[in-house]
């Protein structure tokens, strides 16, 4: 995985902004890998995978996160249905990560 923040499948204006948004936290923690996907026409699943979050319970991983999605419109983030928050040894063992790892037959 490299350092960016990909959007796989369909790409629209709110994954857009969800990207620039994620870009500012990539900036902060250049170590991360970011991925996102419109799941559907009202969904969009995040994955963040951090070696930063070792440590970190789910909450304070959502709270580093959020401050760079809370400024985003409402109609976007109202799109965010997925926010998986992963150190790379957690991957492995997170069912929601497989959603990430085998998503083609969601993706539109």
């Amino acid at each position: 995985m490299s350092s960016q923040v990909r959007i796989r499948g369909s790409i629209d204006s709110t994954t857009q902004a969800i990207q620039a948004a994620l870009i500012n936290y990539l900036v902060a923690h250049p170590s991360a890998d970011i991925e996102l996907y419109r799941r559907n026409s009202v969904s969009v699943r995040i994955r963040i995978v951090d070696p930063g979050f070792h440590g970190l319970d789910q909450v304070d991983r959502h709270e580093q996160v959020w401050q760079y999605l809370d400024n985003l419109p409402e109609d976007v983030v109202s799109d965010i249905s997925m926010v998986v928050l992963l150190t790379r040894q957690e991957t492995a063992e997170s069912l929601a990560n497989l959603e990430f790892e085998d998503a083609s037959r969601t993706l539109i």
